[in-house]
Parts: structure tokens; sequence; C-alpha cells
């Protein structure tokens, strides 16, 4: 298969679909894609026929999946045959430094700590002999597990063509770069990457305090040492990776999502787990420690026994003969028990059930009508790896050309709407409104629910009883998307009141 053949559905190697075209720039595009196998979505490279660093590019790619570090992306596959080039690595969902700094610098500790993981995973590399020499706040990502990946080790350089005659000092420059935009939301650097860029005093760039107000010291230092190579507070310049995370080692780190790792307990469990019911005996509580060691008392022997057994014998019965005088006294006399009143159990509250739509359409009546009507039945297949997606606009609010697009689901039937989750990409600032309707008319679609800077899944509850025939999801912000901004929704799911 000709390189020049590639288009959406296009399956590599017999297992990677091509779905979704990321981007594209001087022969090499970068797609999301599904492993039909593993039924994950993975990133995937193609090349041009004509690009003229393939055997650098797949090279690359192959020694950078020998490292094990899991703060840098994982390569699945590289391969170059009759005619087909392309590099399959894992997806990656989260915010970038980038997506970040969008409002302005993150807490300066915040930010040296993401800076921090990454020099620790570029020193791993260097010393297997691999660089970077593109870090830019687009690679640097914040995972929606609670991780820190850093994009396109080895990989980025192949494919741009980016040498350097002292790559650990270049690095280590580009680590500088990152913690001064982390810092300031500013980009000491000659490329575009998507922030203003530094302010220069006297054609020098500023340092970090000179920009930002609050920076601490130490990481001004630190700032400076790399990105400038200059030494400050006595220290010297720090000219690779692992002097860069050698620095920062004392940077409280980002705190992963949590893990209950506490096992459940034992009094709430029906039955026991699997492999672990049998043989466990629950210890009773233990006496205070005075008494652990204290000498049990010696058995009694010979006939101080015989008498003690006598006495015990003895006692029994008498309790015997007063415990059955004293029934027999009270059997005529036995008062009236009164249950006491029990409070009737409420009703099950009843569970809401997925109602299937019947079709999908992207919706877009202040426009031309329709918004990638082709792609639109994707958020409904029940597979979250595939999306529909809107245009990409100029603006968050969509260029100024409307007030709204958006996804509308026609349910064949009015039905009971009990609420709508949606699952949206992963950069924060969309801005969606539920409305329900029985005419797919935005005249006729009433708002019912709102969620403002929503990413990732968000369910939208109206606040009273609802019933319509037309669902709409409808955005009147779009979140950031590749330098421009666009409306992601991964799946819809309709949920309708169940019966108790």
């Amino acid at each position: 298969m000709s390189m020049s053949t590639v288009e959406p559905g296009t399956r590599l190697a017999d297992r990677f679909r091509l779905e979704d075209r990321v981007h594209e720039s001087a022969g090499a595009t970068l797609w999301k894609a599904l492993d039909e196998i593993l039924a994950r979505p993975v990133a995937v490279h193609t090349f041009a026929p004509d690009f003229p660093r393939v055997t650098e590019v797949v090279t690359a790619a192959r020694l950078a999946s020998r490292l094990t570090d899991p703060r840098l992306t994982q390569v699945f596959d590289a391969a170059d045959e009759d005619g087909t080039a392309y590099v399959v690595s894992e997806w990656v969902s989260g915010d970038s430094l980038l997506d970040l700094l969008e409002s302005g610098p993150v807490d300066p500790e915040r930010g040296a700590a993401l800076v921090a993981e990454a020099a620790e995973a570029l020193a791993h590399a260097h010393a297997a002999g691999l660089t970077h020499l593109h870090l830019t706040p687009g690679r640097l990502v914040w995972t929606s597990g609670g991780t820190v990946k850093l994009l396109g080790l080895a990989v980025d350089a192949a494919i741009l063509d980016l040498r350097s005659e002292e790559p650990a000092r270049e690095d280590a420059e580009g680590l500088g770069r990152l913690l001064y935009a982390a810092l300031t939301g500013h980009w000491p650097g000659e490329s575009d990457c998507g922030l203003p860029s530094a302010p220069l005093d006297d054609g020098k760039v500023c340092t970090p305090r000179q920009v930002t107000a609050g920076v601490p010291g130490y990481l001004d230092a630190i700032t400076c040492r790399a990105l400038l190579q200059e030494p400050r507070r006595g220290q010297p310049p720090l000219t690779t990776p692992a002097e860069v995370a050698e620095a920062l080692a004392e940077v409280p780190r980002p705190t992963p999502v949590p893990v209950n790792t506490a096992p459940p307990a034992l009094n709430l469990r029906s039955e026991a787990p699997d492999g672990l019911g049998m043989g466990v005996t629950t210890m009773p509580p233990q006496r205070p420690m005075q008494h652990q060691h204290q000498q049990p008392p010696r058995p009694q022997t010979g006939a101080a026994s015989r008498i003690l057994l006598t006495v015990i014998v003895l006692l029994v019965m008498a309790a015997v003969g007063v415990g059955a005088w004293t029934v027999g006294k009270n059997l005529g006399n036995t008062p009236r028990v009164t249950q006491p009143d029990v409070a009737e159990s409420p009703s099950p509250t009843a569970k809401p059930v997925a109602v299937k739509p019947v079709s999908a359409t992207g919706f877009d009546p202040l426009g031309d009508g329709a918004e990638k009507p082709e792609i639109a039945g994707l958020a409904v297949d029940g597979k979250p790896s595939t999306e529909w997606h809107t245009d990409s606009y100029l603006g968050a609010d969509l260029g100024g050309l409307k007030d709204g697009v958006g996804l509308v689901l026609d349910m064949g039937k009015p039905v009971p709407i009990a609420d709508v989750a949606v699952s949206l990409g992963d950069s924060a600032g969309a801005t969606v409104q539920l409305k329900v309707g029985d005419a797919a008319d935005l005249g006729s679609l009433k708002t019912v629910a709102e969620a403002k800077g929503a990413s990732g899944t968000v369910t939208l509850t109206p606040s009273k009883a609802t019933t319509g025939q037309y669902v709409l999801i409808w955005f009147t912000r779009l979140p950031p998307y590749l330098g421009k901004y666009r409306g992601t929704i991964y799946e819809v799911t309709v949920h309708s009141p169940g019966s108790a």
C-alpha cells in the first residue's frame, strides 16, 4: 500500500485503523487511530512517499521503544515496509503545559514539579543515548490519570530534522524554557509555541521574578542556571537534564489520582472473596499487656479436685430447680407483649435506564445547517474511542460566527429524561447546554441544564421533569484544540427514569 492512499479508515499492520487526522506538516501526518486488537486509542504518524527522513524516524522510534520510564511516551510499533512507513505510540489524554497556561502562569511549585518529572525522565533517556531537542509546552502533559508524560522523545527531532553538537546542554536549556514558561506564562524561545514571548531587558530575557511576582528565589535561580546557562547563588550552570533533575529534586511532586488501597471491611461482605474466605480466623481483642504474661492457675488435683467437682454439681442442681419453679409460676401470668410499630420500608429508588437514540446528527441551525454529520453516529456507537467533533474555529465563542453548534439525538418518540452523560474532550473550557423538545428546531428545544468550563465526562441533569423526542448537546463555548477551538464528544448516554 502506498502512503499516498492513506485516509480515514486505512488499516496498518492489520490492526491499527486510522480514524481522525490530528495534524499534518512537512509530509508527516499525526492520526488518532484505534488498535482493533486491544480496543484502545493510539497515536499514529504516517509519512508522505517523498518524506526524506523515514529511516531516521523509524530508527529513532525503535530506540525509544526500549525505554521503560512511564513518563515517556511508549512506542508500540514502527515500520517501513512495502512503501508504508508509520510509527505507533500511546494516545495520551490530558492537559499539556500549554493548556494549563491558558489563563496565566501556574502555581510555581506545581509548575516546577511537572518540569522536574520531565527532567528525570529525560535524564534516563540521555543515559540510554537518546535526546529530545524539541521541548515545548505542548509536549509536556499532565494526564487525565494524574501523571506526567513527556511526548516525542527522539521521534520529534527525527521528523523535524533537529540536530545539536551538544544535545545534553540543548535539552537542559529546553527544560529551562519549560520552567520559565510554567513560572511566567511567557516563552523564552525563538519558535512560536502558542505563548507570548518573554519580555527583554536591554536585549536579554528578563528573569522569572522580573516578570511574575511570587516566584520563589530558588526557582528563579534554577531557571537562570538552565535557560541562560549562568551561575546563580554560587551554583554553576545546569548543563545536562540530570543536573536539572537534581536541582529540582526537593520540589514537592504533583499528587497522582488517589487510589484506595485499604481492603474492604470484612463485616460488609455478604460472602467471602474468592480465595480469601478459607482458613481465615478473626482474632478476638487482645487483653491488656499487663495480663498477657501472668502464669495460668495450676490445675486442681487429687481430693481437692473431687470436692470442688461435688460442690459445682450441687450448685448446678440447685440453680436448675429454682429456674424450673420460676418458669412454672409465671406461665399463667405472662403479660401480653405488644409489637412496636415498624416503619414501613421505603420503596427502592428507581435506577435510571439507558435509552438508545434512533439517530444522531451534527446540528448547525445558525450556520450551514449541518456540522460534521458524517461522523455524528460515532458519538452514540458505544465505543469511547470514537468521536464526533465540531469544525475548528478561531475563537472559543465559535469565532463570533454564531451563538452555538451541537449534536442532536432523535430518540424515536418522546421519552422522559432523567439525565444525559456526555464524554467530552480532555481540554477544559467547554460550555455545553442540554436542550430537549419534540421538534429538531432550535426554537422548540428548551434548555434544561448547563455545564461551564467542562471537560471529561459531565452529567447534565434537568432541574425538573423533562420529556421530549429530541435531545441536543449544544456548545456555546469551545475548548482549545491545536491552536484553534473545537468541541468534541466521544459518547452520549441518555438516561430515562426506571420503574421501581
